[in-house]
């Protein structure tokens, strides 16, 4: 399954876990290296406690790439600015 970094309180990391409505909460220094806020986990469960298995680096690369397919679209409809340069 897969678990997205959302956010750092104090000392830990929260990560939630979508498909379980759950969410996961671990000591920041025990985070991946590379981990950083929207980063993707693979996430494992084992005994009703949830283990984070590394950094889902498809998952990352599908992520960024769909972001910069949102962005061209934007900036394809975009026309200018509504304000006059002088």
């Amino acid at each position: 399954m897969k678990g997205v970094f959302d956010r750092i309180e104090g000392n830990s990391a929260v990560i939630l876990i979508e498909e379980e409505k759950a969410e996961l909460v671990v000591p920041v220094n025990e985070l991946p290296n590379g981990s950083k806020v929207n980063t993707i986990f693979s996430i494992d469960k084992v005994d009703e406690k949830y283990h984070i298995i590394g950094i889902d680096q498809i998952a990352e690369q599908e992520a960024k790439e769909k972001t910069s397919n949102l962005l061209a679209k934007l900036r394809a409809k975009s026309t200018g600015s509504k304000f006059k340069n002088d």
